[in-house]
């Protein structure tokens, strides 16, 4: 087990999966990290040497991920709620934000905004 960021990955995992776990580290941005260190895209965990595992850790403390992430989101639709502002009205009621059509199928957007973004 390989401790990346207070999280154990088994060794056999692939690097770039692993970083993809972090909430807010998608396809893109794995393939950048792995570039900006010179990781090959086929590494597996157990493959990365010391030095490589504390550069990426280094890495993503910098980097605005998991709850720094979600606190700020949940911020954000906050200020929009606040100043009554139409996508804040929107957040409120649960509805499609970013212009999707309310006639039909709106089903998915009610639930994803009264999960994740209410609050």
């Amino acid at each position: 087990m390989v401790l990346l960021l207070g999280v154990n990955f088994s060794e056999q995992r692939l690097v770039k999966r692993a970083l993809e776990t972090f909430y807010g580290i998608g396809p893109s941005v794995s393939t950048r990290i792995m570039a900006r260190f010179s990781i090959h895209p086929t590494a597996k965990i157990r493959d990365l040497e010391n030095k490589h595992i504390t550069d990426l850790t280094a890495e993503l403390t910098g980097m605005r991920i998991e709850n720094d992430l979600r606190r700020q989101l949940r911020e954000n639709i906050t200020r929009l709620r606040d100043m009554g502002s139409y996508r804040g009205r929107r957040h409120a009621m649960g509805l499609p934000v970013r212009g999707q059509r309310t006639r039909t199928q709106i089903q998915t957007a009610r639930k994803l905004n009264r999960i994740e973004r209410r609050g």
